[in-house]
């Protein structure tokens, strides 16, 4: 029975990740058809390489964008195995199919194209930030940076997808001839890096804190009971004081960090509080492996 239900949720959790990166992929499609393309914009990636050539052979975005990830994926499947490229397959595929299905419906923006760059970042960024943030890629540049640092893995892999990327920015003033479209290009991709980071992070920025105390107990009691948050004791020694303490760790929503910085210093005037960003946090109250909170 307990195997059944598991298979339930897992089903479940499947079609629920199947929905958001097909979701994520029609953002993507409206982003490239309605602002990018129409507006010589191109925003790096395969994405970037296939505006290019629709511009000066009329070939279709997304048949372009499969197939020049078709030899990387042959690649990706002999170096890192099949789950790994599974999913990655699925959303390129989908963002593909939705490129070109959806290109003779959506008309193309023609006004000003700072706008164009600004909210086709955004839609890149957020159908991105949806098609990362359930385990799958679009292919392309991230593909070819893991292939890369098989043989240098000093590399670092974003270093790597920038200098990719900028290299086929440069190219595509050539291109379209013009050294706005490179100045377009950079402003979608600032923004559509910022989205990504926002979306794929479920808009939940959370703080780390750490807290350096002599009232360890009293503290970690209060922040149980008085903030419901759970918090890790270390056992810690002051350099200069020679003095033992202890080093509270806790991970809050960033809307908890007055509340909890109001209880320390009513607690304790001389502890000594750090607060820094994260990322990402699983687990219990936080997002969990289903991506669920």
């Amino acid at each position: 029975m307990t195997r059944v239900k598991k298979n339930k949720s897992q089903f479940g959790n499947y079609i629920l990740q199947f929905f958001w990166q097909t979701f994520g992929s029609m953002l993507f499609a409206a982003a490239i058809n309605i602002f990018t393309a129409p507006n010589n914009i191109t925003v790096g990636g395969f994405s970037g390489v296939a505006t290019a050539l629709n511009y000066l052979f009329s070939i279709p975005i997304g048949f372009c964008i499969f197939a020049l990830n078709v030899p990387l994926f042959i690649i990706s499947f002999y170096k890192f195995g099949f789950k790994f490229i599974i999913n990655t397959i699925i959303a390129t595929f989908e963002t593909s199919v939705f490129i070109d299905l959806s290109a003779p419906f959506l008309k193309g923006y023609s006004g000003d194209r700072l706008l164009s760059a600004i909210f086709g970042g955004v839609l890149l960024g957020a159908g991105l930030g949806l098609i990362f943030r359930h385990g799958a890629t679009t292919g392309g540049t991230d593909i070819i940076a893991k292939l890369l640092r098989l043989k240098y893995p000093h590399l670092s892999m974003g270093r790597v997808m920038l200098v990719i990327d900028v290299l086929i920015v440069i190219l595509s003033s050539f291109v379209y001839r013009s050294v706005e479209s490179v100045l377009y290009a950079i402003v979608a991709i600032f923004i559509s890096t910022q989205a990504i980071d926002l979306v794929s992070s479920g808009f939940s920025h959370s703080k780390t804190l750490f807290i350096v105390t002599e009232q360890g107990e009293k503290l970690s009691e209060k922040i149980l009971y008085s903030l419901g948050r759970g918090v890790t004791v270390i056992d810690a020694h002051g350099g200069y004081t020679k003095k033992d303490k202890q080093i509270l760790f806790c991970a809050v929503r960033e809307s908890e960090v007055p509340h909890f910085s109001k209880l320390i210093r009513q607690e304790d005037e001389n502890s000594f509080m750090v607060v820094t960003d994260s990322d990402d946090i699983l687990g219990k109250g936080f997002r969990l492996k289903n991506n669920q909170y």
